[in-house]
């Protein structure tokens, strides 16, 4: 049976401590919060106090950074780094080989293609979000009066 806990070294000389998830054998920190259905892959990484959502998808050799929050139902592609701090929403699709920067965030629904860099603090949101807000934001008109001809022939 294979190990639950695995031990490895960073660039620092410093050995971390993982776990594998139960659900494809990704390596976990202990202090991160995965649920019990989403899929790690065996080679990809969620550091400390990340979070993973319910049946979320993590490819292989994808990094979900320290402090990183991945909604439910969302899938990242292979090779895929989250930077620390970063808020992924809901049902978001990152395509493979993609790089988000540190606390940027990804709205609900939405898509990123293959190999897409997102700059640190960067906010992406669904298209038509932004105009379904500024109408909300706009104040109320008056009502037209409506006009009514009463033309009757005689």
């Amino acid at each position: 049976m294979a190990r639950m806990i695995e031990e490895l070294e960073d660039e620092t000389g410093a050995v971390i401590k993982y776990k594998r998830h139960a659900n494809g054998r990704g390596l976990v920190s202990p202090t991160a919060r995965v649920a019990a259905s989403a899929y790690i892959e065996p080679t990809a990484y969620v550091e400390a106090d990340a979070r993973v959502g319910m049946d979320a998808y993590v490819g292989a050799g994808s990094w979900i950074d320290k402090g990183a929050t991945v909604g439910d139902r969302t899938f990242v592609g292979a090779n895929v780094h989250v930077g620390a701090g970063c808020l992924v929403g809901s049902g978001v699709k990152i395509g493979s080989g993609s790089k988000l920067g540190e606390n940027a965030m990804v709205g609900n629904g939405a898509r990123l293609e293959r190999d897409t860099h997102v700059p640190a603090g960067a906010v992406i949101e669904l298209k038509g979000a932004a105009a379904a807000r500024a109408a909300l934001a706009a104040p109320l008109r008056a009502p037209r009066p409506q006009q009514r001809a009463s033309r009757r022939a005689a």
